[in-house]
Formats: C-alpha cells, sequence, structure tokens
C-alpha cells in the first residue's frame, strides 16, 4: 500500500474517532445526565426563592392594606353618634330619654340656682350645665368607668384564648367561652362578636367593630392583630399572648405610675383645697371682712378673676400629673 494513502487513511480514522469521542463522551462519561440533574434541582430551588420572595412580598402588601382599612375606619369614627356615645357608656338609654333627661337636669339646676341667687344669669347658666354640661359629664364618666374595668379584665379573657388554641379548641369556641363565663364587660362585647359572627360578618370586622364601641388601646390592638391574622396567617397563639403581657405590663407601668404620683396629686390636692377652704374659716369667722368680696363692684371683679385663676391653676396642676401609657 502506498504510504501516502496509508497516512490518509490513518488521519482519516483519527478525525472520526475524535468526532464520535467529542460527540459520545459526556453521554458516556455520566456528564450530560450529571448537568441535566443540577439543572434539575437548581431550576425549582430559584422557582422556589423566586416564590418565596413573591409571598413576602404578598404578605407585606396585604399587611400594609389592612393597617389602611383600620386606620380609615377610625378616621371614619372621629365623628361619635350620641347612640354610640350611650353604648360606649354601657347605658340601655334611647335619644329620647337622653333628651329627657338632659331636660329635666337643665330645669332641676336652673331653678335651684334662681332660688339661691335669685339671678336670672345664674339661672340661665344653671340651664345650659345642666342641659349640656351634666349628661354629657355621665356619660363621659360611665364610659372611664367601663373602659377601666375592660381594661383589668382582657388580658385575661386573651389568655382564654391562646390556651383554648394551643388546647386544639377552635378560635369561636374560646370565644363562646369568654362571652359565658367572663366577667362584665367583657362578656357582653364578645357576646355581640358571637351575635356577629352568627349574622355573617367575618370575624376580623366583627373584632373590629369591638373599637367603635370600647374605644381603647386593648380594643384597637386586638382588633389589629386579628385583621392581619385573617389576611396573612400565622401563629395566633403566639400572637396573641405576646399581646396579653404587652397588656399586662402597660398595667403594670400605668398602676406604677399613679402609685408614684399619689404624692404630687395629693400636693395639688391641697393647693387647690386651700382657697376655699380660707375662704370658708374667715366667713365663719369674721363674715363682715369678707363680705366686700360679693357685695362691692371691685370684690366682684376680684372674685372672679380669682376663680378663673384658680381653675386655670387645678387645670395646669392636672396636666401635669395625669399620664397617658
Amino acid at each position: 500500500m502506498n504510504p501516502s494513502t496509508l497516512a490518509v487513511a490513518v488521519l482519516a480514522m483519527l478525525a472520526v474517532g475524535g468526532v464520535f469521542y467529542a460527540l459520545l463522551y459526556p453521554t458516556l462519561s455520566g456528564e450530560k445526565r450529571a448537568e441535566k440533574r443540577r439543572k434539575e434541582f437548581a431550576s425549582p430551588a430559584a422557582e422556589r426563592g423566586l416564590d418565596r420572595e413573591a409571598q413576602a412580598r404578598l404578605k407585606r402588601g396585604q399587611i400594609a392594606q389592612s393597617l389602611k382599612e383600620i386606620e380609615s375606619r377610625e378616621n371614619a369614627r372621629s365623628k361619635v353618634s350620641l347612640e354610640t356615645r350611650i353604648a360606649q357608656a354601657g347605658l340601655n338609654w334611647s335619644r329620647q330619654k337622653y333628651y329627657v333627661i338632659s331636660g329635666i337636669a337643665a330645669v332641676l339646676l336652673g331653678g335651684v340656682l334662681f332660688v339661691v341667687s335669685g339671678n336670672a344669669i345664674l339661672a340661665a347658666a344653671g340651664l345650659f350645665i345642666g342641659g349640656f354640661g351634666l349628661p354629657a359629664w355621665f356619660l363621659k364618666r360611665c364610659k372611664a368607668k367601663r373602659l377601666k374595668k375592660f381594661g383589668v379584665e382582657f388580658p385575661n379573657a386573651l389568655d382564654v384564648i391562646v390556651r383554648g388554641i394551643r388546647a386544639g379548641l377552635p378560635v369561636s369556641d374560646c370565644l363562646r367561652i369568654i362571652a359565658s363565663e367572663a366577667a362584665e364587660p367583657v362578656r357582653s362585647e364578645f357576646r355581640q362578636i358571637i351575635e356577629s359572627q352568627t349574622l355573617g360578618l367575618p370575624l376580623a370586622e366583627a373584632s373590629v367593630k369591638l373599637f367603635e364601641r370600647m374605644p381603647c388601646a386593648e380594643a384597637n390592638f386586638f382588633g389589629i392583630v386579628i385583621a392581619i391574622q385573617q389576611k396573612t396567617g400565622g401563629n395566633l397563639s403566639e400572637t396573641l399572648g405576646n399581646l396579653s403581657r404587652v397588656l399586662r405590663e402597660r398595667r403594670k407601668m400605668r398602676d406604677k405610675i399613679q402609685a408614684v404620683s399619689m404624692e404630687a396629686k395629693a400636693s395639688a390636692a391641697i393647693i387647690g383645697a386651700l382657697p376655699p377652704t380660707v375662704a370658708l374659716l374667715v366667713y365663719l369667722t369674721t363674715p363682715k371682712y369678707i363680705e366686700l368680696l360679693w357685695l362691692t363692684q371691685a370684690g366682684k371683679f376680684a372674685l372672679v378673676a380669682s376663680g378663673i385663676w384658680m381653675l386655670i391653676g387645678v387645670l395646669v396642676m392636672r396636666k401635669m400629673i395625669n399620664f397617658d401609657i
């Protein structure tokens, strides 16, 4: 055989073998399968990472939307109706009954001031105070007492929900336990939540409406927690447990501040009671000496000015010794 022909044949065989080696080696050696498996494992991981990021963004958006809805509801509740104020005070009055009681109070106070002083201006002031001031003050006082009782009992109700959920009970059963066994006014408020759910209202909206009847931080926190948990999910027992602990710590802080500020409150009460006490003692000992305050024009002016300044001082001291926690 010609040597040149043999060389060409050898070169051709080497080229064909190289091509087959380049084409078949990844398959025979397993590199192609390894690369395929790497892609199969890497692609779902990347997709799962993207899914987690998308879920996190979605959850943040839902939380922000829930907070916006709650803020809009609170802004809409800035103007409270008379019926809502009566309900917040825990009274079962109607609007007509409130007006009748206001009229009776106005007539009684105006008549008493007119009989005592014989002054029509004081009688008109008594009518105004009795008709508008005393009923509003009474509602505000009843509301404050009711909110105080609610704040004391509400952490116990949250503990009942936490223990019930950890024991495997549904949230609705925990609410029914509170509505039947808790102290007032928590019992009646949770009974209204259950009645709202019975009528088809979701738990989140029924919990948010609790703040309308009980305008305090505890009810607001509870409504926010339930609304966010219903939309985003999560461990409700842990969240309510943290809320209960926070509310108890706020209560402890409030009691501690009240105990520390009792000395200042006693001093303010003594300072505020000194002028009328001294005036009464002077009147009992030497009435002629102090009668000039209400018999002469200058004395009346001084008495009114002193009363205004005394009121301002009392309000300033009250603002200094009252703390909002």
